[in-house]
């Protein structure tokens, strides 16, 4: 598995298909709620097994702070570390743009794969799209 930031739009547009899957097909998200008009500011960041894009994110960097967000793993390739690796490979990328401190929206029940590699929850839970969140931060020093 190969993860790093999307390399061409062959797999920016394999990233988009695979976050209508995870969000608009299994949690019921509308397709205009993923697509906000800033995928093309961001680093999108792939995880690509034999061709294929079984995972992404993107990151959104302004005046040092990186915004994660986006995160889907293809069903049959969760509980294999993948998540981790596409939040490694963000955080590089995000440390390289200039940013020093990394923010997400963590659905509530993922909270834990962000936890286990630094990211403290802030403020109160909140509902986005018909679903639990919390906000998280992780310095990037």
């Amino acid at each position: 598995m190969d993860v790093r930031p999307a390399r061409d739009r062959a797999e920016i547009d394999q990233a988009l298909a695979l976050r209508e899957q995870v969000f608009c097909v299994e949690q019921g998200v509308e397709l205009a709620a993923d697509r906000d008009g800033l995928d093309d500011h961001a680093i999108q960041i792939v995880a690509v097994d034999a061709g294929r894009v079984i995972g992404t994110c993107r990151v959104l960097v302004e005046c040092g702070v990186g915004r994660l967000g986006r995160m889907a793993v293809e069903a049959g390739a969760r509980g294999r570390g993948v998540g981790q690796a596409i939040l490694a490979a963000a955080e590089r990328s995000a440390r390289d743009a200039g940013a020093r401190l990394m923010r997400l929206h963590a659905q509530r029940y993922v909270e834990d794969l962000y936890a286990a590699v630094g990211y403290s929850p802030y403020g109160e839970p909140f509902v986005e799209e018909g679903i639990a969140h919390v906000s998280m931060e992780k310095p990037l020093a």
